[in-house]
């Protein structure tokens, strides 16, 4: 499916440990199983491997593809996509079973991406398909209430005999990549039969934004790809694969697969070490404690579409029990829930940041300097973009001014929050506390590691002041970076209560120019805003890096899709 980087090496002097177990020791907890939940690369590169879409990309060009459950990928050509580009059909692949036996139809499918748009869980992906199917970021409007109708959802996604029908609101260039990526397909009945959605008109609404906690599909999944949970013990933080022996393809050659989140990484190099663990997470910083080491490989210089870490300001806290903003008041022991709505308190903190400094401690060289949300590879990206850059001077001056002197007389407190074992975003943090605490000893940050599926309920519910995060793209197209960085309904600008009207007619517009230079244009003047207006900090666009031991054969690279596929892994 995937073939960017198809590595083969020598195999190891060593015995190969478990030769039919493929071990993983990684940094994040998955948060859901549920492929209309999670919006993070830890949940989604699992679910990844549980659930198939209807294409897949095809090879180095992002902009080709092959079909996975359908048989054959629409263009104009073979008539699955009409001539005014609105709609696509996707005539399905026969034979084709669940994990429990089931077979595939065409109305799982039609459930499947309805129930993908209609559960639109808050800070989940919904949007993905919502925007290009029905023109909506979200199913809800700014009070919260329901702003569609079952029946245009049904309208839209049709099954038509062995063929699914989709209705596009408007014309969406890059349709079939967000396709390529989130068509997952479910089992209606059994989906139902745990007590989640029926897929009717009259019970949707019941299923609109539900908790995380208690979801029926949060710890289960039922998919139709090469692997099948077998357990997630999630005390444990332990999740356990089994080979889809009856998968419609050639099975997989591994058997079992287990995923450790192990947050520690002498744990994890001790791990790869012994040949405990086939796959470990390594931030660049510490790939030195492991090069040389017998039997690993490192896989260095791969593509990534991605934007991280970015430091992003919430503009109005809430403040309800939240020890982050301290005291809640500017009087040097907190900060008020809306400090970071002062713009100079922004540029104060863009020009704290030692940018050059951050590239060599933390990514030896390895990353480009990010100077907006768009990273280099995608049309948009915007070479002559005006970048903050470390300034003492500056950022005095700003901090002067910011909230009418008060923040440099009285000073300020408050927690800065990256995800626990991510220790590139915790340099981030720690870069960002040095520099603006040597401007004046009345200022300070604290820094603090937060789990994963706490850091992304607390960044969903605002409770952050700043904290760290990044982007790697859903499908590749600037469009993909722009609305969730700066869009009011975009991912990131709902956890920062951000909302910049004209931002939003921007990226609109530059949604529907079908010029490619005028929309180029767009996306210009979309990044020298986010400048003027600093809504987040941004630090690179950086390489990837994979290490894993070298009995491991078939890897297989993608720079969008950041986890491990595992369908064409052995060990030998």
């Amino acid at each position: 499916m995937f073939a960017l980087a198809l590595l083969a090496a020598a195999p190891s002097a060593a015995a190969v440990r478990n030769p039919d177990t493929l071990v993983i020791a990684q940094v994040g907890e998955p948060a859901s199983l549920d492929p209309a939940f999670p919006y993070e690369g830890v949940s989604q590169s699992l679910i990844y491997n549980l659930y198939e879409t209807l294409i897949a990309f095809d090879g180095p060009a992002l902009d080709r593809f092959v079909p996975v459950l359908a048989t054959e990928v629409p263009s104009l050509k073979n008539g699955g996509v009409s001539k005014d580009g609105l709609t696509y059909t996707f005539k399905l692949r026969h034979g084709v079973r669940f994990h429990n036996g089931d077979p595939m139809t065409a109305d799982d499918v039609a459930y499947s991406l309805r129930r993908f748009m209609l559960m639109d869980a808050s800070g989940g992906p919904s949007s993905l398909l919502l925007e290009p199917i029905l023109g909506v970021a979200s199913t809800r409007d700014d009070k919260g209430g329901l702003a569609v109708e079952f029946a245009d959802a049904e309208r839209a996604v049709s099954a038509k005999g062995d063929a699914v029908v989709i209705r596009l609101k408007r014309p969406f260039a890059p349709f079939l990549s967000i396709m390529a990526r989130w068509s997952y397909v479910l089992d209606r009945n059994w989906t139902a039969g745990l007590g989640d959605w029926d897929g009717s008109s009259s019970t949707w609404k019941a299923h609109n934004n539900p908790p995380r906690e208690g979801a029926p599909l949060l710890d289960k999944a039922n998919g139709t790809a090469p692997f099948k949970l077998e357990r997630w013990d999630r005390p444990g933080k332990i999740v356990l694969l089994a080979r889809n022996d009856s998968y419609w393809r050639k099975p997989a050659a591994i058997k079992r697969v287990i995923i450790k989140v192990v947050p520690e990484l002498a744990t994890r190099k001790l791990m790869l070490q012994a040949g405990d663990a086939d796959f470990v997470d390594v931030p660049r910083p510490y790939l030195p404690q492991v090069q040389g080491m017998e039997g690993v490989r490192i896989v260095d210089g791969l593509q990534r579409l991605s934007t991280d870490p970015v430091l992003f300001f919430t503009f109005n806290v809430n403040p309800s029990a939240n020890p982050d903003i301290g005291s809640g008041e500017l009087d040097g022991d907190g900060v008020p829930p809306d400090f970071f709505s002062d713009l100079d308190v922004r540029k104060g903190f863009a020009y704290a940041f030692d940018y050059d400094a951050f590239i060599r401690d933390s990514y030896k060289g390895r990353a480009r300097r990010a100077k907006g949300a768009i990273p280099p590879g995608l049309p948009g990206f915007y070479p002559g973009q005006p970048a903050h850059t470390l300034n003492r001077d500056k950022a005095i001056a700003y901090l002067k001014k910011a909230w009418g002197g008060q923040v440099w007389d009285k000073g300020f407190t408050f927690t800065l929050t990256y995800n626990t074992g991510g220790e590139i975003r915790e340099l981030a943090c720690a870069i960002l506390k040095k520099g603006v605490e040597s401007l004046n000893p009345k200022f300070k940050i604290n820094v603090r590691g937060v789990d994963w599926p706490s850091f992304m309920d607390k960044t969903q519910a605002r409770k952050m002041p700043l904290f760290s995060r990044g982007w790697i793209a859903d499908y590749p197209d600037s469009h993909n970076f722009v609305f969730p960085f700066y869009h009011s309904q975009g991912r990131y600008p709902i956890a920062q209560a951000y909302n910049d009207p004209q931002m939003d007619q921007w990226i609109e517009a530059a949604l529907r120019e079908v010029d490619p230079k005028k929309r180029e244009a767009l996306y210009f003047k979309i990044q020298e805003r986010a400048f003027d207006t600093v809504p987040q900090l941004y630090t690179v666009h950086a390489d990837g890096v994979v290490v894993m031991r070298d009995w491991v054969h078939g890897f297989v690279d993608n720079p969008i899709f950041m986890g491990l596929w595992l369908y064409p892994l052995s060990k030998s």
